[in-house]
C-alpha cells in the first residue's frame, strides 16, 4: 500500500497571513485542498493521511471533499496532531499510519504547502522505492556554494557538480523510516530539518531521482502570488 502523508501544521511565518499559508483561500479553495487534489491525481496512490491541528481538521475535510469529492472520501484514511517540530510531526503520523499498513509499505511524506506536485514525480518516487529503502527527489545547484563557518568570511568551496537541493515528495519503507525516526529520540529529532536526514543516519539506502522546478515549496509572499498567478493562468 502506497500511503501520503501530507504535513499540514507549520504556521508559515515568512508569508503575510493572519492564518497559516496552507489555509489560505486560492481561487475558492483553500492551498491544502489543492495539494490534497493534486496528490489524489496520482493512481498508483492508495490513501492520504494529514497532519493537522484539531481546528483545523474539519474545514480540511469539508473542503477537500467539496473540490475532490468522492475520491477523497475513498482515499482519506485520517489525522493526526502536529509535533513539535516538523520531524516530530512525520513521527505522529507514521505511528498512526502503521497501526493499519505494514512495515513493507511505502509512505509517501509531502508538505501542503507543495500544491504543484505532479503525478510523474510521485510516480517516480514510487518506482524508486520498490527497488531502495526511501527515494529523496533533489536539483543539481545552479549557483557556485560556498562554506562559511562564521557567516562573514569564506571559509571553502564546495564542488557544485555534487550538491543538491532535495525536495518532498520523500518516499520511505514504513517500518524501516519509523524505527529510524526512534532511535533519534528524544532529543536528536529536534534538530532534524529534512525528511530523509534520520534514514540517511541509521544507514537506509536513499536513492536520488530528479527533482521538478515546478514543484516548488511556498515559502514567502512572492512564492505565494507566483503559485496564484500560476492558477489564475490555468483557470483562464
Amino acid at each position: 500500500m502506497n500511503t501520503v502523508l501530507i504535513l499540514s501544521g507549520g504556521v508559515g511565518s515568512r508569508v503575510n497571513s493572519d492564518i497559516p499559508k496552507q489555509y489560505i483561500d486560492i481561487n475558492g479553495h483553500m492551498m491544502i485542498s489543492r495539494c490534497i487534489e493534486a496528490v489524489l491525481k496520482c493512481s498508483h496512490i492508495d490513501c492520504i493521511h494529514i497532519t493537522a491541528a484539531k481546528d483545523w481538521q474539519e474545514a480540511i475535510k469539508a473542503d477537500a471533499k467539496e473540490l475532490i469529492g468522492d475520491d477523497f472520501l475513498r482515499r482519506f484514511r485520517g489525522f493526526s496532531v502536529p509535533g513539535e517540530n516538523r520531524q516530530l510531526s512525520i513521527y505522529n503520523g507514521l505511528k498512526d499510519i502503521a497501526s493499519y499498513s505494514s512495515d513493507d509499505d511505502i509512505v509517501i511524506v509531502h508538505d501542503a504547502a507543495r500544491p504543484l506536485v505532479s503525478e510523474k514525480l510521485l510516480t517516480e518516487c514510487i518506482e524508486a522505492c520498490e527497488e531502495h529503502d526511501g527515494v529523496m527527489p533533489a536539483l543539481p545547484m545552479k549557483d557556485t556554494v560556498y562554506m562559511s563557518e562564521n557567516g562573514k568570511t569564506i571559509s571553502s568551496l564546495l564542488e557544485r557538480s555534487k550538491i543538491y537541493a532535495g525536495q518532498a515528495p520523500e518516499a520511505f519503507r514504513l517500518g524501516m523510516y519509523l524505527r529510524a525516526i526512534e532511535a533519534l529520540l528524544p532529543e536528536k529529532i529536534l534538530k532534524i530539518n529534512g525528511s530523509s536526514e534520520p534514514a540517511i543516519m541509521y544507514g537506509m539506502d536513499i536513492a536520488i531521482i530528479k527533482g521538478d522546478e515546478g514543484n516548488f515549496k511556498i515559502t514567502t509572499d512572492n512564492d505565494l502570488k507566483r503559485y496564484k498567478d500560476l492558477i489564475e493562468k490555468q483557470r483562464n
